[in-house]
């Protein structure tokens, strides 16, 4: 059964409680959105409307030029077509109807006909123009807005992807492309009718004045209808985003390689399935809400319009039987409150609609701006060419939102350059946190890491970065061919055979290449055609010859030998031994410690702290935490098992 987690709010599934923790919906009366979404009335969609058509125009500029002028150009001209013609109806009547024998008033008629008939031939050639630059500019839109998202989301720091409300963003921006896309359709609707009302308009004025606000009357309770679902919306839309994606996540986790062995050995697709249905169940309640009060909102719109367009007509009646008006200004009228009806009703509708996409784009820019203040610094202090040691001084790191006892809690140790540096502790000790603050990946909260004096946190970050090689325990398994999951350690670098061969011999996975069906070129991704799949000691050894492709001057390796059978660990640790002794440095994490052994200095951590450093030999001498695992270790391949008694 669900629960309610606040009064007035929906009903919380117990899915959401059970997988999840609890509600996945976020808070609007707190969320950044607010504001926006709520300036989504009449007034405001016209004040924005010619800086939402710059932006869409800005947009089209930037992803093809020519066809940004074209669609521009159609569209006015289309509509100054339909201002001709509007004109030329006029005339036609005002022939037909006016006194004289037919056959003149026919003849007067030809001209006038014949301007409709050239007015309607360009129109559908400019809608012709138009309708083909639009279909060019929208992909090429999209591509550009998405380039951009993904180019500033892969630029940022490691902490803004790992922060909720980061992501959050994240989320909602990723819609702003596509949103992008649809404002250029929009827009080009926008100027169309813009240019058709203003033409009706016109003639409207001209034939009576009273026509005019009586046309306004006839379309603005669509407009507040169309304003208000477009509210309710995208205040839905932002408030169930992050339940949207635990709902992907879920079916994906069905179709998923990694999980299928484990949904069907402990038949975990009926579980997945009901909670599935469950969370949609909760989507559909939302859905269901909003078409509720779409209908709604709908009958009161068209009852409003019903009665403006009666006495619209009413009026128009009044004025003929009145005889303010003749029989063939009459008749012009009526087609002109048809088309400048269209033309309002139409214009309310894409200015709607592209002020909605255009919320969806300002989340996209929102990311823009956040992702820059967040973004990796670009240049700052040089590194020196060639450090003798790297320095923690007093570091404390904490992981937001989490325990109140940090990651690291006052470190100072030194890892001197051309050495094997191992790191040893129990899990959670804060080996792997220290070796991404090394790598640049996060800054200390407090304290400082020093290459020779030089603080990385005003260092040059891509100086950083080049000389860093690293081999984590959860390395990325690129679902591209093996080539590319050894290439890309260094992917700013030419792809060649000697360097791709030498970091296969490093790794000792040479092995690895040869048993593949095509080798080097075999994609390692068995959802497709032709994939093949690797076991984890095989990708742990591509890791290994990743790291070795880009020659980073450190190299830090955690827990290479996890997936490694005894024979196989024995041969990776004498790999990195030959790095360390060609002059690389070598930082190691590893459960491991008979390997450990070979290491010139070892630090070891408990619960974020240092608590000792030394050779492996001084360390099992001084009878501390090392020499306290390594005998637990030891004793594992030591003790014997009695055996059975005869009976």
């Amino acid at each position: 059964m669900g629960k309610k987690h606040d009064a007035g709010e929906p009903e919380v599934s117990e899915s959401e409680q059970l997988l999840f923790g609890g509600p996945l919906r976020y808070d609007m009366g707190w969320n950044q959105h607010r504001d926006a979404f709520l300036e989504l009335n009449f007034r405001a969609m016209v004040t924005r409307l010619p800086a939402l058509l710059a932006s869409a125009f800005r947009l089209a500029w930037q992803a093809d030029r020519g066809a940004a002028r074209v669609v521009l150009a159609a569209e006015v001209g289309r509509g100054l077509a339909q201002a001709v013609s509007l004109l030329a109806v006029n005339s036609v009547l005002g022939r037909l109807i006016g006194g004289g024998v037919l056959a003149d008033r026919l003849r007067g008629a030809v001209p006038a006909l014949a301007t409709m008939a050239a007015v309607m031939l360009v129109a559908a050639l400019l809608r012709a123009a138009s309708t083909y630059a639009t279909g060019r500019l929208e992909p090429k839109v999209e591509r550009v807005a998405t380039e951009l998202y993904l180019e500033r989301a892969a630029a940022v720091e490691l902490a803004a992807i790992e922060d909720h409300a980061f992501h959050k963003l994240l989320d909602t921006a990723q819609y702003g492309a596509s949103s992008a896309r649809r404002m250029i359709v929009y827009s080009t609707r926008v100027v169309n009718a813009s240019i058709s009302l203003i033409a009706a308009a016109g003639v409207l004025t001209v034939l009576h004045p009273a026509l005019l606000p009586l046309l306004a009357t006839m379309t603005l309770p669509s407009a507040w209808s169309a304003l208000t679902i477009a509210r309710r919306r995208y205040e839905s839309f932002h408030t169930w985003v992050q339940h949207a994606r635990a709902g992907h996540l879920i079916s994906g986790l069905l179709t998923e390689p990694a999980a299928a062995p484990e949904i069907r050995v402990h038949g975990v697709g009926p579980f997945l399935l009901r909670h599935y249905r469950a969370m949609s169940e909760t989507a559909e309640a939302e859905q269901e809400r909003l078409a509720r009060l779409a209908a709604r909102t709908g009958l009161i719109a068209a009852a409003w319009t019903g009665i403006a367009t009666v006495a619209t007509y009413a009026t128009l009646g009044g004025l003929l039987l009145a005889g303010a008006m003749a029989l063939a200004v009459a008749g012009t009228a009526v087609i002109a409150i048809r088309t400048g009806s269209s033309s309002l009703d139409s214009l309310v509708l894409e200015v709607n609609q592209l002020h909605e996409e255009a919320l969806f784009v300002g989340d996209l820019q929102r990311l823009y701006v956040e992702a820059a203040e967040r973004a990796i610094p670009v240049g700052g202090e040089p590194l020196p060419e060639d450090p003798r040691e790297i320095r923690f001084e007093n570091v404390t790191f904490s992981y937001p939102g989490e325990a109140a006892r940090p990651a690291l809690d006052d470190v100072t140790l030194t890892l001197p350059l051309g050495r094997i540096v191992a790191l040893v502790g129990e899990n959670g000790s804060g080996k792997t946190t220290l070796v991404k603050l090394l790598a640049g990946l996060y800054t200390p909260d407090r304290g400082r890491v020093l290459w020779d004096g030089v603080d990385a946190a005003t260092a040059d970050r891509r100086q950083l970065a080049e000389r860093i090689a690293m081999v984590a325990q959860d390395f990325k398994r690129w679902p591209f061919t093996a080539r590319v999951n050894v290439a890309v350690g260094r992917s700013s670098a030419p792809l060649t055979e000697d360097r791709m061969t030498a970091s296969l011999a490093e790794a000792g996975a040479e092995d690895v290449v040869a048993d593949l069906p095509r080798g080097l070129d075999t994609l390692l991704a068995r959802q497709f055609n032709g994939g093949h799949e690797l076991s984890g000691g095989q990708w742990q050894r591509l890791g290994i010859a990743r790291a070795a492709y880009r020659r980073g001057r450190i190299l830090i390796v955690d827990e290479p030998t996890a997936a490694l059978d005894a024979r196989a660990e024995l041969e990776v640790f004498e790999k990195i031994r030959a790095l360390a002794s060609a002059g690389q440095t070598v930082v190691l994490i590893t459960h491991r410690l008979a390997s450990v052994r070979h290491a010139d200095l070892v630090h070891v951590l408990d619960q974020g702290r240092l608590v000792e450093s030394g050779t492996p030999d001084e360390l099992l001498a001084t009878g501390g935490v090392y020499a306290e695992l390594y005998s637990l270790q030891a004793e594992q391949f030591t003790t014997r098992v009695p055996a059975p008694k005869a009976g």
